[in-house]
């Protein structure tokens, strides 16, 4: 059996530890080992106390996006901000909004790393503009497409097949995809229920509240 690279096994330790699946082969794992890491994997876990279930809300989402504990605090308060609507849910939204994301929920990438270092390589263009920043925020009516010249690079090539199809949740309703052209367009804004993100986020907003 061929050895796991460090980074995927770090990925299936870390989805066992949160209890959720962070990418299509750590639910592999997850589904053959549905309990978390180490030799007392198995055994049942204490009471946990409010503070560490909050906590592991926040690491969950934080994880399923890939980012910063710093990037994810300064979201949180710019969710707070805003006049309208929960914190949590504009949180939430402000999260689906980031270039890195939208290209994953398109079917463009198979995990948010690989969709992330599509965004950083230059492949992904906004409206016909190259942009190379996964935070980069995309608004409704605009764009997110493949390269021309990427579209032949073999990963593309397999995501315009639909291969991701198979394990990624389809694709919500917030986004009108063309796959075979590789085109994707953030058509409104992201609605919590359609978010395929498995969190908990008045409890994270509650853990930056305390």
């Amino acid at each position: 059996m061929p050895k796991t690279p460090l980074r995927a096994r770090r990925t299936v330790k870390a989805s066992r530890a949160l209890g959720i699946a962070l990418t299509p082969k750590a639910q592999k794992y997850l589904d053959r080992r549905p309990y978390g890491p180490g030799q007392h994997g198995r055994t049942r876990r204490r009471t946990d106390s409010d503070y560490a279930v909050r906590l592991r809300e926040k690491q969950k989402l934080r994880a399923q996006y890939g980012i910063r504990e710093a990037q994810l605090t300064r979201y949180y308060e710019e969710a707070k901000r805003q006049s309208e609507g929960l914190t949590g849910e504009n949180l939430i939204e402000l999260l689906e909004s980031r270039l890195d994301a939208l290209v994953l929920r398109a079917g463009f990438a198979r995990t948010i790393a690989q969709a992330r270092q599509f965004v950083v390589h230059r492949h992904i263009l906004v409206n016909g503009k190259r942009v190379d920043r996964p935070s980069f925020r995309v608004k409704p009516g605009q764009m997110v497409h493949v390269h021309e010249r990427s579209e032949k690079f073999e990963p593309f090539q397999i995501a315009a097949a639909g291969a991701h199809q198979e394990v990624l949740p389809a694709v919500p309703g917030y986004l009108k995809v063309d796959l075979d052209s590789l085109q994707a367009t953030l058509v409104r804004k992201p609605e919590r229920a359609e978010v395929p993100v498995t969190c908990e986020e008045q409890l994270v907003v509650e853990y930056y509240a305390r």
